[in-house]
């Protein structure tokens, strides 16, 4: 089975097991100390040469030279078939969303679409961490108050970082959860407790559980080693394809390439106003994500 996009990552934790054997892996983009510039460029001819177009998903936490040095190959390249795709999700929902960007890549979409259901995709993950203090977490708007409670000893908060943040100290109220069908994927740091397993992921109605190790850059992004990160997703990739499907197709102005969404990964050039209009509005541009199903 050929794919016609490439997925790639800046670390080998975000590349959860498939979930089938049709699911194929990503590609690593690793950072400058770890691979000399002219080797990561022949690494990235070579995905394009292969598949045609590449998409590279990484957590905004990721050191600068890192990133730096991916715009760099592009730069050099002079390529717009590379999508440098920055996220503000935490590592473990990076990873859910690169999964299912992978099962897209061997899809009938073209990369345009298989770059842009990034955005989409995105509000339908849960991504949330058990901390015992949030007093370096600066990526989840946290108040005073929190603040002050998270130097109590034996204090434990619950966050979730998207799709809509909130935060709530364990025994005193509860995590909104996704309304659909989902399953829990959870990865354990430093903390010992049992809260995400026993009384988040009942209390979610999760069909289903599954551990994995934590991402590496998990720490740097919740601000603490001593957590319990989660992320509750679509599993089912036939719905997450009628998701996509349902979301009306544009071609983009500049390269050419069918989209969805208001504006082209690759090229970055925004839809016209006219234009910008989709089966499911406001699930683009930061509204309230539609049922699926609905």
């Amino acid at each position: 089975m050929s794919v016609q996009t490439a997925i790639a990552v800046t670390s080998a934790d975000l590349v959860l097991p498939p979930t089938d054997q049709h699911t194929p892996t990503a590609a690593l983009l690793p950072p400058p100390d770890a691979q000399p510039l002219d080797a990561a460029l022949v690494d990235m001819q070579m995905l394009l040469d292969r598949h045609g177009y590449v998409v590279a998903l990484y957590p905004a936490s990721i050191p600068v030279a890192h990133e730096r040095r991916l715009h760099t190959v592009r730069s050099v390249l002079e390529s717009d078939r590379i999508a440098l795709m920055k996220l503000a999700l935490p590592p473990l929902g990076v990873a859910v969303l690169v999964r299912q960007l992978r099962q897209l890549s061997i899809c009938d979409f073209g990369a345009g679409i298989v770059a842009s259901a990034a955005r989409l995709l995105a509000h339908y993950i849960y991504a949330g961490a058990l901390l015992n203090s949030v007093a370096r977490l600066d990526r989840v708007p946290v108040s005073l108050k929190s603040h002050a409670k998270s130097w109590v000893p034996g204090s434990q908060f619950a966050v979730l970082a998207n799709p809509r943040p909130h935060l709530i100290r364990i025994g005193s109220g509860e995590l909104a959860g996704p309304e659909f069908g989902h399953r829990l994927i959870v990865a354990k740091g430093q903390l010992q407790s049992e809260w995400v397993t026993a009384t988040l992921a009942p209390a979610w109605r999760c069909q289903a559980l599954h551990e994995t190790a934590l991402p590496g850059d998990s720490p740097r992004w919740w601000g603490t080693s001593k957590m319990i990160e989660f992320a509750a997703y679509l599993p089912d990739i036939t719905l997450v394809y009628q998701l996509v499907s349902s979301v009306k197709r544009e071609k983009c102005s500049w390269c050419g390439l069918e989209i969805i969404g208001d504006r082209c990964e690759f090229c970055s050039a925004p839809l016209a106003p006219a234009e910008n209009q989709t089966s499911s509005p406001g699930v683009l541009n930061h509204g309230t994500p539609m049922r699926p199903g609905s």
